[in-house]
């Protein structure tokens, strides 16, 4: 996923539905054995998948598979594989600081086609890997490949992120915060447990 030819494969399959090594080295500027290559390791990555029917003898044609694309955990990598992890997120930081100014600076034009929402609340690890299991559950019931996306469906750019309060870090890296029991907010302090917005 790191490698920059294969995320603009993605990125074409994503907005064109399917394609064959010849579509994408066209619309790619690359050459067709460039492109099977890289066809090749996305499949056997699994997040793409040959379409049934569609490929003959000569050819054959990729679609995109809706899968879970999380991170792995960190701490569970080898050095080798936390510098892909670390060099697949540097490429993205453009992208969606783009994202993010484009919402803000756009959301009132897209009427019922762009929304957001704000949270805050306190949380346990597992309450929030709970919590994204069920995003990712959402993304998939309510979610559409390009070839089985209803008339107008469009292509949406969805994000979901949770970091802990700057006023709540830990003094020490990789300890958990202290946090105050229950019921001893200082007065005035909004609570928000629910935390939607």
């Amino acid at each position: 996923m790191s490698h920059p030819l294969r995320r603009e494969m993605l990125r074409h399959l994503r907005e064109h539905g399917t394609a064959s090594s010849t579509t994408l080295a066209e619309a790619l500027a690359e050459s067709t054995g460039t492109t099977s290559y890289h066809l090749r390791v996305l499949a056997d990555a699994g997040v793409i998948e040959e379409v049934p029917g569609q490929s003959n003898g000569r050819e054959r044609w990729w679609r995109r598979v809706l899968v879970d694309l999380r991170e792995p955990d960190y701490d569970s990598l080898s050095q080798e594989d936390r510098a892909s992890l670390d060099e697949w997120r540097a490429a993205q930081i453009p992208g969606e600081l783009a994202l993010v100014n484009r919402f803000i600076r756009d959301v009132r034009k897209h009427g019922k086609w762009a929304k957001s929402s704000r949270a805050d609340g306190y949380y346990t690890p597992e309450g929030l890997d709970a919590l994204m299991d069920e995003y990712i559950a959402l993304l998939k019931k309510h979610g559409y490949s390009a070839e089985d996306a209803p008339p107008g469906a469009r292509l949406m750019q969805l994000r979901m992120f949770y970091l802990p309060d700057e006023s709540d870090e830990p003094d020490e890296p990789n300890q958990p915060a202290s946090q105050e029991e229950p019921g001893q907010e200082e007065p005035g302090q909004e609570v928000n447990p629910a935390g939607a917005g």
